[in-house]
């Protein structure tokens, strides 16, 4: 019986200790109140049908009072679930007082489970499990008492004892029978006590388990909404970073070309018109690129062929080279190389990592020419290896100054540099030369 008290009190400090398990809702009481008055009416017409095969041949007492004893013993448990503890503590009295005054009442079924349900409920719904454990203690300890007093004090066993004494063998068995009726009541004591109090427990746990998990399911919910919510932000920083690079570079293209076809249209037109030429390739390229863009954002998966609604695949590291060429015809000098520390080491660059250094290639293009004086720029794309870390680093490095008199740059372009090197775990170098000049280095982690 020890070892069963002592589960009721969890280790301090521990979840157990410091949970309450929740006030009984109306519904709750509700339901109490008609059990009560059901088991009421059934616990008395079951003690009339047992007087009637003489179970109270030897009550004298009047049937009514009968009746109000088993009643005052059954009603408190209306109150079980409000003040667990309380009601124990009040049944435990009335048990053992009721139980004195009318000894044949307390064999009744109704009478024994009534009890039963005190002892149950006070351990499934305390909430402060220290006064329950110090409550459980007193009521066990003073059944205790009774139990011996009844046997040891009371006349309960001089009927049988003189029924031993003259002879009557089916009286006798392999102990004596003050010992056996002590052993045998206390194997039925403990199996009571400690079945209600193992029920509550198993209640009680039940109840906390079932409020965790109702809290992991709310933890859960709030969490994939978290994570939904970031990942809509990183899709908009996304979105944003691929329309300002298409954007913004195109728009550079034809600014700059329309801005000189302005100041030669009227001594070299010829000179003009491959200016509008350029402006008309810029502007059907920012198209293409436009839709290429928005079929990627409308499909589920990343468009890596065309298909037959003109989307073409995602510019890659072939199409730096081309990016360079095209600078070139815009009056940069670029110089493009690749750089392998390896052979084929370009080949396990995947798409994703290939988009972030197109992008890259992309804007540092477009700032030197939008806000340098520099005429050349030197682009170098190569691979190595941190430890057994592998990465593949884009530098683009110019000869010029900040142009006078230049507009002002958003700083987005910047900006989606450094973010694109942060989604692959890398580092960036952005910034001026001691010996002049301007370097975008970007170094990217490969997965």
């Amino acid at each position: 019986m020890l070892n069963i008290l002592r589960r009721l009190v969890p280790p301090t400090g521990s979840e157990e200790s410091r949970w309450e398990r929740p006030s009984p809702t109306q519904e709750q009481l509700r339901r109490d109140l008609i059990g009560v008055v059901v088991f009421f009416l059934i616990s008395a017409v079951a003690l009339e049908l047992s007087r009637g095969v003489g179970a109270m041949a030897e009550e004298r007492s009047p049937i009514w009072l009968q009746h109000c004893v088993l009643a005052l013993m059954i009603f408190p448990l209306v109150l079980r679930r409000r003040f667990p503890v309380a009601v124990m503590l009040v049944m435990s009295a009335l048990f053992i007082i009721l139980s004195l005054w009318i000894p044949a009442l307390s064999i009744q079924l109704s009478y024994q489970v009534a009890y039963f349900a005190s002892l149950y409920s006070a351990v499934a719904w305390a909430k402060d499990r220290r006064v329950l454990w110090l409550g459980t203690t007193v009521v066990v300890v003073a059944m205790t008492l009774w139990l011996i007093l009844s046997l040891t004090v009371s006349n309960t066993f001089d009927g049988m004892l003189e029924r031993v004494s003259e002879g009557d063998e089916t009286w006798r068995g392999i102990l004596d029978p003050l010992t056996s009726a002590a052993v045998y009541n206390f194997m039925v004591n403990f199996a009571y006590f400690g079945g209600a109090i193992l029920a509550g427990l198993s209640s009680w746990r039940n109840a906390l388990q079932r409020t965790q998990l109702a809290q992991q399911a709310e933890q859960i919910a709030q969490q994939s909404a978290e994570l939904a919510r970031r990942a809509v932000i990183e899709e908009r920083l996304r979105i944003a970073r691929e329309l300002h690079d298409v954007v913004a570079h195109h728009v550079s293209v034809i600014g700059v070309q329309a801005g000189a076809a302005r100041r030669v249209m009227d001594r070299k037109p010829d000179v003009a018109a491959e200016s509008l030429r350029t402006i008309e390739q810029a502007s059907r390229q920012a198209v293409t690129d436009m839709r290429n863009l928005l079929g990627v954002l409308r499909s589920d998966t990343s468009v890596e062929e065309a298909d037959d609604g003109g989307r073409h695949p995602e510019p890659g590291l072939p199409d730096i080279s081309a990016l360079a060429e095209l600078q070139r015809e815009f009056g940069l000098d670029v110089t493009f190389s690749r750089i392998e520390d390896v052979s084929g080491a370009l080949d396990d660059v995947s798409a994703p990592l290939a988009l972030s250094l197109y992008r890259t290639a992309q804007e540092s293009l477009t700032n030197v020419r939008r806000h340098s004086t520099a005429s050349a720029a030197v682009m170098t794309l190569r691979t190595g290896q941190t430890a057994e870390q592998r990465w593949v680093e884009l530098e683009t490095v110019d000869n010029g100054r900040p142009r006078p008199r230049a507009e002002p740059g958003s700083g987005f372009g910047l900006q989606g540099i450094r973010e694109r090197v942060a989604l692959h775990r890398g580092a960036a170098e952005i910034g001026p030369r001691a010996d002049g000049g301007w370097r975008v280095r970007a170094r990217f982690l490969m997965s």
